[in-house]
């Protein structure tokens, strides 16, 4: 089944809505309000529209009349209106509201409001039409009933305009009169007359066209050439800007293709082109740099925003960066006088202390072999005294004055020639480099722009070398790692390139590439990736007074999210908490036992059946901290040796109940100087611990599990996450009967298509959800279940709440609140 996305803002009452048309001849024809109001899981995206309504019909009250709950989330959208909100991160909307006691309690807003569907037609586009409006759908009564009503219809149907019109008759009724002018995205703009009885011959009913794909009009304005501005979309017969919220270089990388630029996109802030003077139209954009057209992007509704003109995003398109190099005035091509790019213009190198050293960087920059060196130039003299070795990449890169200052006159420009003879295996002279899958910037697999798409690098004959190289094309200068086995999850598109060989001096990995693109013996699973400016100095947190209390359920704010079986790969430093118990010793292979999770500097909490095949004997086993891929030392990455196992003393190994172990740590990582337990770090830090009896369903929400266990094709090498979520107590006791206890839970999704569980080499790991107001609290520790991926079979969890006074009696002191 064909589906189409279509955007909207219903600027009258500033609801927002995201539109799915299915085409499918068996059901009706209709439109799907955005699903739950929300638009991005987990990407703190706050619902901004005026519905205020909740699911059960009832009216919200006004935020200010719950005590300190403005005060506790400011600046998310509470205040004096009674409109829903998420200020809570939440992924629905929400409000309080007063129940048939009078209490206040709070619910899910209802988010169907103004939704239009067509009924009892011919075919899909045409029927009576239909509007859910007060938590039912009504027909509109059709005795005023005209094209432009009918216009506004179709377009909120996300088809073209109206063709010649019918009627139909039926019985429920929401609105009388429907007053539009043709130009409204949707009906709730349109002046109307809500229907309080009386007579009705006819009801509204259309016939709409099939809407064509219509690429979104995009333009840049204010630069100073056609290759950068402030980007305009056109939208409803008028050009606007696009705030920069979330605003990168993926962005701009979507509008320079879509645009049909080539060169370096880069991403333009704060109006860095000038202010735009009409709407804003645009809000979040959210591009992966893949998509063809900035309509495919993730982003707000139209008009839906909260900027100022200040805040317009702008790109820059241009092949020339700073410091690109080129000759001129020469009979051929390859030689000529030396001209450097400086912010927007062209401009001469001064010779004072030019050497042949020099010219073989200006000619290894322009991918020709150096031979010697040739009037007069004009404009700026940019650069004078450059000292090269010979072996820099570019001529940025040698010792030379401040862009600017020199003491010559055109006379003394450089003039050089290069041989004619080029490099490569028919590759442009510098091919595109991004990183994908990072958990920044400055890291991710490798992806080069070829042939029109974006593909991979095997990552036979990778090393640090390549990864120099990679990481000085993208302008990092600091220490450049490597990183194999598709570290940073498996590419989708072609690989690429096979055996690239670096020296480390190039300047871009176009010169590696010793054979032909698309030649190669690899698979995705061998994907290669860099970490540039590896072993920055990081936030250690041994200096915090009472560290565990003040940094638990702590983890990195990612830009970005990315979702064991159902799951997958994890991002680097994303659940910092995950902790792996391996064998050791004469098992030595460091396979993997069971996950675990770190709650103070020396303590890990697990499952007690992991101790059941190998025994509870200290000696067996490490545990690791810090890790992401298994295979790949990580600089955060730490094994300990194991002091303690305790099992709970109630635990019996033919029972699934109790099924809690705690594990002490030995001071001091393996194979380094004793000391403390666990080095604390962004990428290493406890989760926290729940109260004693919380009730999890009631706080918990945004739950996950991680792991490293079977996928369904094989054990993953890269940390997995799945989102979960906790079923009611009732339900899990119908289906385990009297194996399901008090002290369990369990969790997954009875959805076939949507299936979600943990698997053999999850046991033990962690199951946390988000407490509301931030923090990741460990409710559960993974314990069994039926079988993996069984069909509406859930997965069962130690419930760890249930176990706190054991906890902190033991690794004495008060658990993470």
């Amino acid at each position: 089944m064909a589906c189409s996305h279509i955007s909207l803002v219903l600027t009258q009452t500033h609801i927002e809505w995201k539109l799915r048309l299915c085409d499918s001849s068996s059901v009706p024809s209709f439109i799907l309000p955005f699903t739950e109001c929300a638009q991005s899981r987990g990407r703190e995206h706050f619902y901004r529209g005026a519905i205020d309504v909740t699911e059960s019909g009832a009216r919200c009250m006004k935020w200010t009349e719950v005590a300190g709950f403005r005060e506790r989330y400011p600046g998310k959208g509470v205040g004096e209106h009674n409109h829903c909100r998420n200020p809570d991160g939440r992924i629905r909307p929400w409000c309080f509201f007063r129940n048939h006691r009078g209490r206040v309690d709070w619910g899910y807003c209802d988010c169907k409001q103004g939704s239009v569907r067509l009924q009892g037609g011919r075919s899909k586009l045409d029927g009576r039409v239909e509007v859910y409006f007060g938590g039912a759908w009504g027909s509109v009564c059709g005795d005023d009933w005209g094209d432009e009503d009918a216009a506004v219809a179709c377009r909120q149907l996300g088809r073209a305009q109206v063709v010649p019109l019918f009627r139909l008759v039926t019985t429920k009724l929401h609105w009388r009169a429907v007053h539009c002018q043709g130009e409204e995205p949707d009906l709730l703009q349109c002046p109307k007359t809500i229907w309080n009885g009386g007579e009705c011959s006819l009801v509204a009913a259309i016939t709409c066209t099939q809407q064509q794909a219509v690429v979104l009009p995009i333009r840049l304005v204010g630069g100073r050439s056609q290759t950068e501005g402030t980007v305009e979309v056109f939208h409803a017969g008028q050009w606007g800007s696009i705030c920069d919220d979330q605003w990168d270089d993926s962005d701009a990388e979507v509008v320079c293709r879509q645009l049909g630029l080539s060169g370096v996109a880069k991403a333009w802030d704060k109006a860095h082109f000038g202010k735009g003077s009409n709407r804003v139209w645009l809000d979040e954009v959210r591009c992966t740099g893949n998509e063809l057209t900035l309509e495919q992007c993730p982003k707000s509704a139209w008009g839906e925003h909260n900027c100022l003109h200040s805040e317009d995003a702008g790109v820059s398109c241009s092949p020339l960066t700073d410091g690109t190099v080129r000759l001129v005035g020469g009979a051929v091509s390859h030689e000529g006088r030396l001209e450097v790019f400086y912010r927007g213009q062209w401009g001469t190198v001064c010779d004072d202390g030019w050497t042949d050293s020099n010219t073989n960087v200006v000619c290894r920059q322009l991918d020709i072999t150096s031979v010697s060196r040739f009037g007069v130039g004009s404009g700026p003299v940019l650069l004078d005294d450059v000292s090269c070795t010979g072996k820099e990449p570019s001529l940025l890169l040698c010792n030379r004055r401040e862009w600017l200052q020199h003491d010559c006159t055109h006379h003394e420009d450089v003039n050089i020639a290069c041989s004619p003879e080029r490099s490569g295996e028919g590759l442009p002279t510098s091919v595109p480099v991004r990183l994908v899958g990072g958990e920044g910037p400055r890291e991710g697999r490798v992806e080069l722009y070829l042939s029109g798409q974006w593909g991979t690098v095997c990552d036979d004959g990778w090393t640090d070398r390549d990864a120099e190289v990679v990481c000085r094309q993208l302008g990092y200068s600091g220490v450049a790692k490597a990183r194999v086995m598709a570290y940073f999850g498996e590419g989708s598109g072609p690989i690429h390139v096979d055996n690239v060989k670096c020296s480390g001096e190039e300047r871009s990995l176009a010169d590696c590439i010793k054979q032909a693109p698309g030649t190669h013996n690899c698979r995705h699973s061998e994907d290669a990736g860099v970490i540039c400016d590896y072993g920055q100095p990081q936030p250690h947190y041994k200096e915090v007074k009472d560290p565990v209390n003040s940094i638990c359920g702590l983890r990195l704010k990612h830009t970005r999210q990315r979702r064991i079986i159902g799951g997958e790969n994890s991002l680097r430093g994303g659940w910092p908490w995950q902790a792996a118990i391996r064998l050791r010793g004469s098992r030595g292979d460091g396979r993997l036992v069971c996950g675990a999770t770190l709650i103070d500097t020396c303590w890990v909490l697990t499952s007690a059946h992991c101790f059941k095949r190998y025994g509870n004997g200290t000696k067996q086993y490490k545990v690791r901290v810090g890790d992401y891929h298994s295979l790949v030392p990580e600089e955060y990455e730490e094994e300990h040796a194991v002091e303690k196992i305790v099992l709970h003393p109630s635990y019996h190994s033919h029972s699934n109940d109790y099924d809690l172990a705690l594990v002490r740590l030995s001071p001091g990582a393996v194979g380094q100087t004793p000391g403390e337990c666990v080095s604390f770090s962004r990428h290493v830090l406890p989760a926290c611990l729940p109260v004693k009896r919380e009730r999890v369903l009631k706080q918990a929400s945004n739950c996950h599990i991680t792991g490293w266990g079977d996928t369904g094709r094989s054990y993953s090498k890269t940390l997995q996450q799945a989102p979960l979520s906790l079923l009611p107590r009732r339900h899990c006791q119908q289906h385990f009967h009297g194996a399901f206890t008090s002290r369990m839970l369990c969790a997954g999704s009875i959805q076939p298509e949507r299936r979600v569980d943990s698997c053999r080499g999850d046991s033990g790991g962690p199951l946390v959800c988000e407490r509301p107001g931030g923090g990741w609290v460990v409710y559960g520790v993974t314990s069994w279940g039926h079988a993996c991926r069984t069909q509406q079979s859930p997965g069962v969890y130690t419930k760890v709440s249930a176990f706190s006074s054991w906890i902190r009696k033991l690794i004495g002191q008060q658990p993470c609140l």
